[in-house]
């Protein structure tokens, strides 16, 4: 099993809001890595309702999961998932260890072993 992903206390009550807005306990945070983007990869995220059983599910108290498939995990690896609170461009933000170069948007990156095509933000 990789290395869990982080949840800064801020991204912990921001799920958790979500999920009470969601009136769904049952939910959990997809946090997914797919190539693209300027840099060569890209992060995106969603609730899942069901994960699969391949996926890594990691458990942070308050019935609040992050989902992550094989994939993505080898590139999450000691990633830290925060939540900015900004008048342009707040939300949900990954912190990731692996990524050696990041581009503007703030959703792409490439790492060291310069996985991933590059491809423009949108």
């Amino acid at each position: 099993m990789p290395t869990p992903i982080t949840l800064t206390e801020s991204a912990r009550n921001q799920l958790k809001n979500l999920l009470i807005k969601q009136g769904r306990a049952d939910l959990a945070l997809r946090v997914y890595v797919s190539p693209g983007g300027c840099s060569g990869f890209s992060y995106g995220m969603a609730l899942e309702d069901q994960p699969g059983d391949d996926d890594y599910v990691f458990g942070y108290g308050d019935n609040l999961r992050v989902v992550v498939d094989p994939f993505s995990a080898q590139y999450l690896e000691g990633a830290q998932i925060d939540f900015v609170d900004a008048l342009m461009g707040g939300g949900f933000t990954v912190h990731n260890p692996q990524a050696v170069t990041t581009c503007a948007c703030g959703s792409s990156f490439k790492t060291a072993a310069d996985a991933g095509r590059a491809k423009p933000c949108h």
